[in-house]
Order: C-alpha cells, then sequence, then structure tokens
C-alpha cells in the first residue's frame, strides 16, 4: 500500500492573534513552536513514522517555501517530503498537490497540518478502510447535545447516535479523489474537507473511522497548553519503551 500524505499548510491562521518566528514572516499557527519545533514539523514527523506513508507533500504558501526548506534540511524522515505552493484555499492547495503525485500512489491522506497528535494505530485503521472501501475518514461522536437553531431559536433535537464530528486524515484512492476534484472546479464547488467532494460523486460511501480526543487541531492559544500536555505525555511514553 502506497500512501502520499498532502499537508495543507497555506493558511493564514488569523484565530492566533499572535505572531510566530521571524524567519516565518507569518502569523500562521502551523508555524507556533511546540517545544522548540514549529506544530507543522511534529505533524511531519508523526506522518513519516508510519510504514504505510511513501512521501509527504506540503502545500505552503510562496514566501514560506524557503523557510520551510531550510528547516527540513536539518531532519532525517527517512522518506521523501516536498514542497508545493499552495492556493489561496484549502481546496486549491490539495488539488496543486494532488497534481504531483506519481501514478503509482495508490491512496491519499489529507491531514490538517495543525493535528500533530494522530495515533498511529489510527492510521493503520484509517488506511486499511479507505484501501477497502475507496474512502474513509477519522471523526468522533460528539458529548454534548447537539440542537438545531434559527435565529437562536431551537428548531429540534439531533440526536448524537447519528453524528460524527469529522477529523483527519481523511483518506481516498487517489484516482477517486482526483475525480472528485475535477468535478468540484467543473462546477464551482467549494467544500469544506476533502469528504464533501468526494460524497458529491455518488460513488462509494465514505466510511468513518473513531478518532480521539487527543486528535486536536491546534486553532488558538488555549489549545497549546493542552497541545504541550500531549507532547509531554508522548515524549514520556517514548522514553519508557
Amino acid at each position: 500500500m502506497n500512501v502520499s500524505v498532502i499537508l495543507p499548510a497555506a493558511g493564514l491562521g488569523t484565530r492566533m492573534g499572535r505572531s510566530v518566528p521571524e524567519k516565518a514572516g507569518t502569523s500562521r499557527k502551523q508555524f507556533m513552536l511546540l517545544d522548540g519545533s514549529p506544530i507543522l514539523l511534529h505533524t511531519i514527523r508523526k506522518f513519516a513514522s508510519s510504514p504505510s506513508v511513501k512521501e509527504i507533500v506540503v502545500a505552503l504558501r510562496g514566501e514560506d517555501m524557503e523557510w520551510v526548506r531550510d528547516l527540513l534540511g536539518k531532519e532525517n524522515f527517512g522518506k521523501p517530503v516536498r514542497l508545493v505552493e499552495g492556493g489561496d484555499s484549502r481546496q486549491e492547495s490539495v488539488e496543486h498537490a494532488l497534481a504531483t503525485l506519481g501514478e503509482d500512489t495508490d491512496l491519499v491522506a489529507v491531514h490538517d497540518a495543525v493535528r500533530p497528535f494522530i495515533e498511529l494505530s489510527t492510521l493503520s485503521s484509517v488506511f486499511a478502510e479507505a484501501a477497502e472501501c475507496g474512502g474513509a475518514i477519522v471523526g468522533i461522536v460528539p458529548v454534548d447535545t447537539v440542537k438545531q437553531v434559527h435565529k437562536n431559536k431551537i428548531r429540534q433535537t439531533i440526536p448524537r447516535e447519528r453524528l460524527v464530528l469529522a477529523q483527519t486524515p481523511q483518506v481516498f484512492r487517489f484516482d477517486l479523489l482526483k475525480r472528485a476534484f475535477a468535478k468540484a472546479r467543473e462546477d464551482g464547488f467549494a467544500g469544506t474537507d476533502e469528504s464533501s467532494l468526494v460524497e458529491r460523486l455518488d460513488q462509494v460511501e465514505v466510511s468513518v473511522v473513531p478518532g480521539s480526543d487527543r486528535n486536536i487541531k491546534i486553532t488558538k492559544l488555549s489549545d497549546m497548553d493542552l497541545a504541550k500536555l500531549f507532547l509531554a505525555e508522548e515524549m514520556a511514553i517514548r522514553e519508557s519503551s
């Protein structure tokens, strides 16, 4: 199984509300330092440790390419990590990266660059499910009661057992994902995630693999405290094994 991983990292990350390393020239969350390394680097390391992953492609803003290239040059991932210039949206960035993948790619996994705590066991599960069914995402069932509202008035209570909070990675057969992006471009459709594009094709039923509360998306400053805790726990486990 050859899995190519796409990390869209061209977003502006305006919710962080603070600056990051000056060399990045940005205020973007993927470059925030976590234990001395940018969050993006922690995410790359996690995927590089998966035996199923053959390469990692990071989609960046043009002004960040040189700085990130220098950063990656100091690492030894044991597999290719390539950089491509992203677009103005996540969808454009992923499509740019898709265009650079080789035809021998079996599966494509798209993952938020700011989710560094995805577990290797979850990766194995979602890769296997996507290989069998054509498409699979990681998701969790909400713990809170969910209400549908209109102008701040409740219209109905939605059963939680029918809901899933989508996480990443979202993994699909290469040919299927390419068709989904081509169809979206043709129709002028902008999706909120890769699964929403694939669902429009009505060719496969996308499966959901159970995720974890630890697979957080670091989008605001308060997330950093939790990220530091999770990283410390991971490091303690590695040192004890």
